[in-house]
């Protein structure tokens, strides 16, 4: 599945087209290798994304086309969500 359609999916970020922004900017991880909006995302990659000055980490669990509200946090484990100091830019890999 595309990283930008499983970020929409499961509701990491609310827009396919914001999904798309995020990951051509840079701010988007798979297994913590820089990821286009068109990279590949399989089961049990983890997808690091940078919002604003946090770092938030998740497992993908599964992948569905769609999927209601409620259930789109069953589409992923946080891993971890952790601050970003501010003389930091991502070079925390």
């Amino acid at each position: 599945m595309r990283l930008d359609k499983f970020l929409k999916v499961s509701r990491l970020i609310k827009r396919r087209t914001v999904a798309k922004d995020v990951s051509e900017q840079g701010r988007v991880y798979i297994n913590g290798r820089e990821s286009k909006p068109s990279g590949t995302v399989k089961v049990g990659d983890e997808i690091t994304v940078q919002f604003g000055q946090k770092l938030v980490t998740v497992r993908v669990e599964r992948l569905v086309d769609t999927t209601r509200k409620d259930e789109a946090a069953s589409l992923y484990t946080l891993v971890k969500e952790e601050p970003i100091a501010k003389d930091n830019d991502l070079n925390w890999q």
